[in-house]
């Protein structure tokens, strides 16, 4: 189909430069010396017309009769090639059409695949994730279980420091009871040093009754101090058993913390309170030992009465010896 401007003048005026280079007017060379514009078929006609009238022009002049016929030739096949562009002009409207068809197909079938493979993706995520969830349940469900058992042990440890705190609270008992029983001890000594202070006395007025009574408060002496020693060899024995009781309480208060870091603050606890039992101990021992430095007082008191003793009986048998 011949585009704008493209006539029978054109033509001939490309074939006649074509022909002053001295080369054929092909089609082809026509077109491109136009600048590739216009159909075949339209150069085809205004060529051959170009040639028929170079013919005519150097033929003899014919008859009217083939005259008419060779323009009712032409009319003819101009008729034709009218009629075949419109052809041409539908067929390739028609190529066009299904070109673009045929790349909206191409395109439409890429955004299907496309669109499988996301939903192929999709289905493997869909299925990674249930997996998940399912994998999240049960973890979910261990920690229940676990946190149920951390529950119970942590019930268990409680019972357990409930017993230790019970334990603590005998040995305080136990504790008083001793240091009830050193203050009564102590009044009983003060009360007996009183009245042996009171019974020196009189000894000193009566030198024989001071010399029997030294004698059998020298012998009473000897069983309290005996008795002294007992009971300070076993206030030691009961400060030593509780001594290792408290060391066996802070043992086992050590591994109970050690297992249950939770119970932090109640180990604390625990470790003040035996703070305080130690101190209580330790008063205790100071006290015992003050016992001891009295009973070793009291030792060197009957000493003293015992030497006063020999000095009183050599006294005496001065005075029994005749002038």
């Amino acid at each position: 189909m011949a585009r704008g401007g493209v006539n029978k003048a054109v033509v001939q005026t490309a074939r006649l430069a074509i022909l002053a280079r001295g080369e054929h007017p092909s089609i082809d060379a026509v077109r491109i010396e136009m600048g590739n514009t216009g159909s075949k078929t339209t150069i085809h006609r205004y060529l051959k017309e170009l040639d028929d009238s170079d013919l005519r022009r150097a033929a003899p002049v014919e008859s009217l009769d083939e005259e008419l016929g060779e323009l009712v030739s032409r009319l003819a096949q101009r008729l034709q090639e009218q009629a075949r562009e419109p052809v041409e002009q539908a067929r390739a409207q028609w190529a066009a059409e299904k070109a673009e068809w045929q790349a909206q197909l191409t395109e439409m079938t890429r955004q299907l695949e496309q669109q499988r493979r996301q939903f192929e993706i999709q289905s493997v995520a869909l299925a990674d994730e249930s997996g998940n969830l399912q994998a999240t349940r049960s973890m979910l469900q261990t920690e229940q279980t676990r946190n149920a058992g951390l529950s119970q042990a942590c019930s268990d440890y409680e019972l357990r420091l409930k017993d230790k705190d019970q334990q603590i609270r005998s040995l305080e008992d136990k504790h008083l009871h001793a240091r009830e029983a050193l203050e009564h001890f102590r009044s009983a000594a003060r009360d007996q040093r009183d009245q042996e202070q009171r019974r020196h006395e009189a000894q000193l007025q009566q030198v024989q009754m001071e010399l029997r009574q030294a004698q059998q408060s020298a012998l009473v002496r000897q069983d309290e101090i005996t008795q002294l020693h007992r009971d300070n060899e076993r206030l030691l024995a009961e400060g030593r058993g509780t001594s290792k009781a408290l060391k066996l309480t802070q043992e086992q208060l050590e591994k109970e913390r050690v297992r249950g870091e939770q119970q932090l603050e109640h180990a604390r606890t625990l470790e003040n309170e035996d703070t305080l039992l130690r101190e209580r101990l330790r008063v205790a021992l100071e006290d015992a030992e003050s016992l001891k430095l009295a009973a070793t007082d009291r030792q060197g008191l009957v000493q003293a009465l015992e030497l006063k003793l020999a000095e009183a009986e050599t006294a005496l048998e001065e005075l029994r010896t005749p002038l």
